[in-house]
């Protein structure tokens, strides 16, 4: 995918908060803290655990299942037991509109 896709409106997603949402039949965690806008795969590197019912404290989100962390801004993984990042996804907002670009990342 190569166009932006138009996801929530800006004040459906607090800050700070997340919400998780399908574009293009995948799965992401839109999260928005200190006023920005970051989009990640809604993907634990480690087991294939959605990251989006994890825990958001400041830029990092704790995948629910075994605590791996993940830094929202990039994707990169931060503890173990997750070694590779997940994909990060451009975000932009237009008026009220929040918006997605996927990655070729997968």
């Amino acid at each position: 995918m190569s166009e932006f896709v138009r996801v929530a409106s800006v004040s459906e997603i607090p800050d700070p908060g997340k919400a998780m949402f399908e574009v293009d039949e995948r799965l992401v965690v839109v999260v928005h803290v200190d006023g920005q806008f970051h989009c990640i795969d809604d993907v634990c590197t480690h087991d294939g655990g959605p990251l989006g019912d994890g825990e958001l404290c400041g830029h990092e989100l704790a995948c629910p299942r075994h605590g791996a962390k993940f830094d929202v801004r990039t994707g990169k993984a931060l503890t173990m037991p997750a070694t590779e990042p997940t994909a990060r996804h451009e975000v932009k907002v237009e008026g009220d509109d929040v918006l997605v670009k996927l990655s070729s990342e997968s």
